[in-house]
């Protein structure tokens, strides 16, 4: 008789066990979710648009060169720094620290943008 309840209490256990992890399947997938959408900034008419970006943490940012001649994204510190992009190319970096981020095209210096993560 007392192998059939000791059967039956761990069948119990194991449920119990069982219900507990499939628990914390949604805590799991919401951790996933933490992860920003990603963010884009077109280079087009020697302008970077928008200008001023604001994003959440770890999120990650894609420069897309529109136009016809190279650009080079260099941050002002020293941070990130692409190739030269032609037109169509691209260029992403995360950004896994809250601060602000000056950047302009190293070929074109008057090109200015400001990526803003907080």
């Amino acid at each position: 008789m007392r192998k059939a309840w000791w059967i039956v209490g761990s069948s119990f256990t194991f449920a119990l066990v069982m219900v507990a992890l499939l628990a914390t399947r949604p805590l799991i997938a919401k951790a996933d979710e933490t992860k920003a959408p990603p963010a884009e900034i077109k280079v087009d008419n020697f302008t970077f648009g928008p200008d001023t970006l604001t994003v959440a943490v770890n999120s990650t940012v894609t420069w897309v060169n529109k136009d016809d001649l190279p650009h080079v994204i260099a941050s002002n510190d020293g941070l990130f720094k692409s190739k030269a992009l032609d037109t169509d190319q691209t260029y992403s970096y995360t950004f896994s620290k809250p601060g602000t981020y000056a950047y302009f095209c190293s070929i074109h210096p008057k090109m200015v943008g400001k990526i803003v993560v907080q």
